[in-house]
């Protein structure tokens, strides 16, 4: 890949374009080992050796981040009126111009990937790739025994008048559970258990496909996820 000299210093986290080309004009930047003060030099990623203040800068094209979502931002990348999860970011993370993978209610917790890369994102959202997502739910009533074959059987959701897929349904006490979906309607987990006479008072998402919500990552926080990671 060939990128600009700025750019690629730029997406890495090391200041502004202007910055840069400051310093270039001070001889901080080299390519190759060999000082270079034109920071829009074409720069083969896979070939050339960049250096800034002697620090050697790996490019990377594509990043991928794991969010414990907090109540009160939304899964955006901007907005009017509201924090958004790229206000979680520190500044070398935004950078990467980071996009939420689905969406969280602003009231709902949990589990979030960001990434730049729009194949992965459609690996993870495309209904196609009935890719499961599971969430902690506490609930105002008391659960009744048939709500296992009822989410097992579907739900009519309206007005897009449409049968949610199968969901998968575990009990943890009287009024908390695990519900598995295999698809992302508008306030999907909200409106089935509406369905059936109850209301949600907590939802967090703990699983999205083969990535799991770490119990020690505070809301707020977020990891960087590996390759091997991402390949699976």
């Amino acid at each position: 890949m060939k990128i600009r000299l700025d750019k690629l210093i730029s997406n890495m986290g090391y200041g502004s374009r202007s910055e840069i080309k400051k310093d270039a004009k001070k001889g901080l930047i080299k390519v190759n080992d060999m000082v270079e003060k034109n920071t829009g030099k074409l720069i083969d990623t896979e070939k050339d050796l960049v250096k800034y203040n002697d620090e050697i800068i790996e490019y990377r094209q594509f990043i991928y981040l794991l969010m414990n979502k907090p109540k009160g931002y939304i899964s955006a990348t901007e907005d009017s009126y509201h924090k958004t999860v790229i206000d979680l970011l520190e500044d070398y993370h935004k950078s990467f111009n980071l996009a939420p993978i689905g969406r969280l209610d602003i009231d709902t917790e949990g589990l979030l990937l960001l990434s730049n890369d729009g194949k992965f994102n459609h690996e993870l959202t495309s209904p196609k790739k009935n890719v499961p997502k599971t969430y902690y739910v506490e609930l105002a009533r008391q659960i009744e025994d048939d709500y296992g074959k009822v989410f097992k059987k579907g739900i009519k959701l309206m007005p897009e008048n449409i049968v949610t897929k199968p969901a998968e349904f575990k009990i943890l006490s009287e009024k908390s559970c695990e519900l598995t979906i295999y698809e992302g309607k508008f306030h999907q987990v909200k409106r089935m258990f509406e369905e059936v006479g109850n209301r949600v008072t907590y939802l967090k998402r703990i699983k999205m496909g083969h990535f799991k919500l770490p119990v020690d990552l505070d809301a707020g926080e977020y990891i960087e996820l590996t390759e091997e990671e991402i390949k699976m």
